[in-house]
């Protein structure tokens, strides 16, 4: 560890964070206390940050009501100081990182399995605190501790993340390169990347298979990106915002279902068809080879099951939901069905995030086309409500 940098690593910062005080109350901008990095941790000095829906889910108290907390785990920053037994060779003062809420020792049985990419060795937590089981942040007023959201807590100015949590960005923005704005990278943290990793690396699809996609969201449109760079056949998108039909198409979607279109003209709300049959209209009644539901809406995971081949057919939870049950259609399920849930699109922190981020780097996807709002930390409220329009699709925050 450099000397400059063992001077900030032992020093506590004073700066501005958004916390939740309690379920379902307004974020409040306010100064916290940021601790040294520990052993094996990182202190980053945040730069951009994004919303997410599971940041919405968790503020309201799910799985845990965990307050006062410092939300936000997607985003991009730089190394500020290093903890101790931080290998230089993997992270260093002015490194740009983003973070992760899965981590990859490459030694449990997991990591090694090839069928999971949840370590067992460094497991995601819902803990809100760091792997030794306590916090890096606290107020200013009453030192009262702040919980973490996941590894990390990106709407804040400054935030402390273990080591297996982190990702470093190599040559993003380096001098004669024409890489996407860092502001982009934020958007890999969680939600793009979990869209693209679920046809990738979780139903691992193949080439000329029919695909359903249920929510538009940047989750969504990450999954229409990896369906096509898979090779899928058919992409049929399902958003009730007729605004999401040009960015589905952005991304590869090859045909569009708005169910609001296909309301019945009759009082008798029975004569409305599901999503699930509006994708098997569109299939001869056949169904698809994979759904991905990506709303986070409870119903629409058994709609998501239904929708897909008798015999044969893959349904894979990607959205966040905040309902602790679902109910499952039986005969669908036993009819050779597979339903599977899915963190963070099954990808793997250090095997196949980087593979992703070269992709962005080389302009491979278009993530300029989920950016529709820009708004600074201490506007971090009208961002939650900017989620709420029909043209929004990733807001990203100014730190």
């Amino acid at each position: 560890m450099s000397e400059i940098s063992s001077s900030c690593a032992s020093q506590v910062i004073t700066c501005k964070a958004a916390v939740c005080w309690g379920v379902g109350e307004e974020c409040k901008v306010e100064e916290i206390q940021v601790e040294p990095p520990q052993k094996c941790e990182v202190r980053v000095k945040m730069l951009y940050a994004s919303l997410c829906h599971t940041d919405i889910v968790i503020s309201k108290g799910y799985p845990i009501p965990l307050f006062p907390r410092v939300l936000g785990h997607e985003g991009v920053g730089v190394v500020e100081s290093v903890g101790e037994e931080v290998n230089a060779e993997d992270f260093k003062q002015g490194d740009i990182v983003i973070p992760t809420f899965v981590s990859e020792c490459q030694e449990c049985e997991n990591c090694l399995s090839g069928k999971s990419n949840l370590c067992l060795k460094y497991p995601l937590t819902f803990s809100g605190l760091m792997l030794d089981g306590t916090s890096r942040m606290s107020t200013v007023k009453g030192q009262k501790m702040l919980y973490h959201l996941f590894s990390c807590s990106t709407w804040s100015e400054y935030m402390v993340v273990n080591v297996n949590f982190l990702v470093k960005l190599h040559n993003w923005g380096a001098h004669g390169t024409t890489t996407p704005p860092l502001s982009h990278a934020s958007f890999l943290s969680c939600g793009f990347s979990t869209g693209f990793g679920a046809p990738w690396k979780e139903a691992k699809i193949e080439r000329g298979s029919t695909v359903a996609v249920i929510g538009l969201g940047a989750v969504g449109l990450g999954a229409v990106e990896g369906a096509r760079m898979q090779g899928a056949a058919r992409i049929i998108g399902v958003d009730k915002n007729e605004m999401k039909r040009e960015k589905g198409i952005a991304f590869g979607m090859t045909d569009f279902i708005n169910p609001e279109n296909h309301q019945s003209q009759h009082d008798d709300q029975d004569h409305n068809k599901s999503v699930s049959e509006l994708i098997k209209d569109s299939t001869d009644g056949m169904g698809v080879d994979y759904c991905f539901e990506c709303t986070g809406v409870a119903s629409f995971i058994n709609e998501a099951l239904v929708a897909t081949k008798m015999g044969k057919g893959t349904a894979v939870v990607v959205g966040t939901s905040g309902s602790p049950t679902v109910q499952i259609d039986f005969l669908s399920l036993m009819s050779g069905r597979t339903l599977k849930g899915s963190m963070f699109g099954g990808l793997k922190a250090k095997t196949d995030l980087p593979i992703l981020i070269n992709k962005c780097m080389n302009k491979e996807m278009q993530l300029d086309e989920l950016l529709t709002h820009e708004v600074p930390l201490i506007d971090i409220n009208q961002a939650l409500e900017l989620l709420k329009q029909p043209g929004c699709v990733k807001v990203l925050i100014k730190i």
